[in-house]
Order: structure tokens, then C-alpha cells, then sequence
């Protein structure tokens, strides 16, 4: 689970990170992360899986798995960066390793300078 502090809430800043930040695709997810320089504010992820995904069911475990992944890498974002993962139809028949090795993917060539 994600703390509090860690989660995307607004529409406003979904908005802000998947128009202005750098974006990362792989097979099951896409990636979005804007950086912003200075910020003394924890590192901030939203999820976005529609219903070309699955059922309610298979979107909420991707839902689950996505967040669990996401929990574990929070350190690695900068201070004050807004993360947003967008799951792919893909991600319904992804494993949880599988949907973990995009999200790393994705995540070291966003961070690279």
C-alpha cells in the first residue's frame, strides 16, 4: 500500500505529469514522470487502468500489482516527482515479475540524465 503522502490524488496533476513529463513504454505499462527540480515534497504515483483492460476484476488486480511495484521502488523517484503508470490491455495477462521488470525498464530510462 502506498502512503498517503505517496499518492497522486488530483486530476490537475495526472494532467501535468502525462502532458509535460518524459514518457517511457514498454509491453504491459507506460510511464510517465516529470521531475521537478528544488521540491522538498515526497515523490507522488497515480495509476490509470481503464476498461480496455479487463473486468473490474482484472483491473483491479493490475491495479494491485502495479501499486505493490511501485511501493517497493518510491526511493529511486526524485524529491517532489509526479509518476504516472498507465497500464496497457497487455497487463491483464502480465505476471507480477513480468509487470515489474516494464515498470524497471521504463523507470531506468526515465532516470537516466
Amino acid at each position: 500500500m502506498l502512503p498517503a503522502s505517496n499518492r497522486l490524488r488530483r486530476s490537475d496533476d495526472f494532467r501535468r505529469a502525462v502532458r509535460s513529463g518524459r514518457r517511457a513504454s514498454r509491453r504491459a505499462v507506460v510511464l510517465h514522470l516529470l521531475a521537478e527540480d528544488g521540491c522538498a515534497e515526497p515523490p507522488r504515483v497515480g495509476f490509470v487502468v481503464n476498461k480496455a483492460v479487463g473486468n473490474a476484476v482484472l483491473r483491479n488486480r493490475v491495479h494491485r500489482r502495479l501499486r505493490a511495484v511501485l511501493a517497493t521502488r518510491l526511493p529511486d523517484l526524485p524529491a517532489g516527482s509526479l509518476a504516472v503508470v498507465r497500464a496497457l490491455p497487455s497487463s491483464a495477462s502480465a505476471s507480477y515479475d513480468e509487470l515489474a521488470a516494464d515498470v524497471d525498464s521504463a523507470l531506468t530510462r526515465l532516470l537516466k540524465p
